[in-house]
């Protein structure tokens, strides 16, 4: 019959546009699978009435799908209103949904500046000088700046540039012990920005001098590579003693925060000769000199001595880095004097029934020679 034959005829046409969606039922009232535009595929499913008219049509589809068409119902409800047959209906579905993930995709792409942007920043760089440049990203987002303070120490300065420089100030990445915010009183320009980069250089100037004597002259055990941003040095001082000294950027030469590592009956007598010669401390000398001077003693140079008078394993892991750390806590018993991990130590003190602990200290014995004792433990999170 000719009925037939025409829907034979529309469900080929239907077939080749959107060779994904098929009919569900014999009746052809149902019609499920995908709709592709731009390399996607959408689950769809079309729902006819009895008299398979398509202006009363139902159209189901997946979260995805309704998004992106979130902003086109009033249009595909005339579509499906004026369309002849599914087969059109389909065709203008598709070309609905391309326009509409391209608009999406336009929205999501953030614009690229004009070109006065890029002319302008060749223009700054050249002002600065190509000298001062040590990288520059081809899409002009990241620039990293070389300066040299009058130490003749090499640093360098990370811009992350938005499309609105220079009104806004680019994000700066450093290597400094202290924060580093471009000045927003005026317009950015890279000479500016190095210009203050500078001056906060010369600002740690006495820092870096008082670190880079300790680093030196003395045995840093901790860090092992010290960055320009660390404040921290962990000095040897002896067989498995060492001295945490903590330096303030801004006042380098007050006294920094100490801290001792090591055994009781040897920690104990350094205690004591720092608090009763603290008084004696010089703002001008150096602050190797004056921590020599308050605690009446010279610091150990790496040169000087063997690596194994200082680095012994720990006696739980038998390792010396664990994770970067190294054996920080020591039996204090003078017979024994073993180190350990401080997490090797908490995980061993924690697995023992007879340890007790109150707040940062634990009661519990050494691993090695079984002697109780309470460890000073610095509980992380």
């Amino acid at each position: 019959p000719a009925g037939s034959r025409e829907m034979a005829a529309g469900f080929g046409s239907l077939l080749r546009e959107c060779p994904l969606l098929l009919p569900q039922n014999r009746e052809k009232s149902v019609y499920e699978g995908f709709v592709t535009a731009q390399g996607t595929d959408f689950h769809i499913r079309i729902l006819l009435p009895v008299d398979l008219q398509l202006k009363n049509a139902r159209i189901q589809c997946s979260w995805q799908l309704k998004k992106v068409l979130g902003g086109y119902q009033q249009i595909l409800k005339q579509r499906l209103q004026h369309s002849l047959d599914l087969v059109s209906f389909m065709m203008e579905l598709k070309t609905v949904l391309e326009a509409a993930l391209k608009n999406t995709r336009e929205l999501q792409s953030p614009a690229l500046p004009p070109p006065q942007h890029y002319s302008g920043l060749i223009s700054d760089i050249e002002t600065l000088g190509w000298n001062k440049v040590a990288f520059v990203d081809p899409s002009f987002t990241t620039i990293k700046l070389k300066a040299d303070d009058s130490c003749g120490r090499h640093h360098q300065i990370t811009l992350k540039l938005n499309p609105k420089y220079p009104t806004e100030p680019p994000d700066c990445i450093v290597d400094l012990p202290v924060q580093f915010t471009v000045s927003a009183d005026t317009q950015s320009s890279l000479l500016s920005i190095h210009r203050q980069f500078l001056a906060v250089l010369e600002s740690l100037k006495a820092f870096w001098n008082a670190l880079d004597e300790i680093d030196e002259k003395t045995w840093v055990l901790e860090p092992e590579k010290p960055t320009r941003s660390a404040t921290m040095r962990r000095i040897a001082i002896g067989n498995n003693i060492s001295i945490n000294v903590e330096v303030d950027p801004r006042h380098p030469t007050m006294p920094p925060e100490c801290f001792f590592l090591g055994p009781d009956h040897v920690v104990n007598p350094l205690k004591m000769k720092l608090n009763s010669n603290i008084n004696m401390w010089d703002p001008e000398a150096s602050l190797l000199q004056n921590l020599k001077e308050v605690l009446e003693m010279d610091f150990p140079s790496r040169e000087a001595l063997d690596k194994s008078d200082f680095s012994m394993d720990c006696g739980i892991c038998y390792a010396y880095r664990l994770d970067g750390a190294i054996p920080d806590q020591v039996c204090d018993d003078s017979r024994c004097g073993q180190p350990f991990h401080q997490a090797c130590l908490y995980e061993w003190l924690r697995g023992l029934p007879s340890s007790r602990q109150s707040y940062n200290v634990i009661f519990g014995e050494c691993p090695y020679c079984s002697k109780v004792r309470e460890w000073f433990i610095l509980l992380k999170g």
